[in-house]
């Protein structure tokens, strides 16, 4: 029998990891189509493709991603593509972090910093 890892061990998680892994919620994709996607939803965070390169060597290194290769159906630059896909345990860090953000930012509606109400 094996123990599954807390993944509250793996928190804090650095911001550009968390884009990262909420944007393999979405789907499997290869790091331009993550560098893209992140850019497009949270218009905050630029992931520069080396950077990149080192943040998916961690993430999957901790178990929170893995590498796969490309669907059959792929072609050209698509077929030598590595792609990416988040695991079970990155799922559970993803939402670990969720709810560690919402407590800070329930802190600082508290302290006045922000709308009680959410966004501005």
């Amino acid at each position: 029998m094996s123990i599954l890892p807390d993944p509250r061990e793996r928190l804090p998680l650095p911001p550009h990891d968390f884009h990262v892994l909420l944007t393999l919620l979405e789907g499997p994709r290869h790091a331009y189509g993550l560098c893209t996607a992140a850019e497009e939803e949270a218009h905050t965070v630029r992931l520069e493709i080396g950077s990149l390169y080192r943040i998916l060597a961690r993430l999957t290194e901790h178990g929170l991603i893995e590498d796969f290769a490309p669907p059959r159906h792929a072609e050209g630059h698509a077929a030598r593509r590595r792609y990416y896909r988040i695991t079970p345990f990155g799922r559970r860090v993803a939402e670990a972090e969720a709810h560690r953000l919402e407590a800070v930012l329930r802190h600082a509606r508290k302290q006045k910093l922000l709308p009680s109400g959410g966004s501005r």
